[in-house]
């Protein structure tokens, strides 16, 4: 896994050993920043559900002013810390080694995010359980960027979805972003 443009662009990214996390691919990455890439500059992003951080990286390499990622595993989140460090990048980054729904607590009232992005692991509803968190809207901007990495499966309900606007579902091979905005 590598970092696709910017700054850090081509350096190599160490990911976490064992089948805990799931990295993005490059292919995938590189759509989705093509997606995004105006929506990047000097801006807070919010990388939830980390694993070894490819994804914040990429977002702060490609503009971003400050990333905040969040991995519940302690192994994943040192690794995000030796890859910010190893692409000059952790001084604008802050990593939470904690659940999703327990930084999202820790961050109410301390940070807003104009972009968030988020992995969690398959078929848990851990993405529903993020967008229904009274919580989870009150760290967004206005028209905040949400986009959800989840499995062909997955589905939002019109419960999940109260508070945000579809944007649009990018549909691959294995999985799917789903482009949602804070109302």
């Amino acid at each position: 896994m590598r970092v696709i443009a910017g700054k850090a662009k081509r350096l190599q990214l160490k990911t976490p050993t064992g089948m805990d996390t799931r990295p993005t691919t490059d292919r995938i990455k590189e759509t989705l920043f093509n997606m995004i890439q105006d929506e990047l500059y000097d801006i807070h992003f919010l990388d939830l559900f980390s694993g070894s951080g490819g994804i914040g990286i990429e977002a702060l390499s490609r503009g971003a002013k400050k990333a905040v990622f969040v991995e519940q595993n302690r192994n994943a989140a040192a690794i995000i810390r030796e890859n910010l460090q190893y692409t000059h990048l952790a001084e604008q980054a802050d990593v939470m080694n904690c659940t999703a729904l327990s930084a999202i607590s820790m961050l109410q009232g301390r940070e807003k995010f104009h972009v968030v992005f988020m992995d969690p692991p398959y078929s848990k509803d851990l993405e529903k359980e993020v967008l229904r968190a009274a919580t989870f809207k009150e760290i967004l901007e206005d028209k905040a960027l949400v986009i959800v990495e989840a499995d062909l499966e997955t589905h939002l309900s019109e419960e999940d979805m109260v508070g945000y606007r579809l944007l649009k579902e990018k549909i691959y091979k294995t999985n799917k972003h789903i482009f949602l905005e804070k109302l």
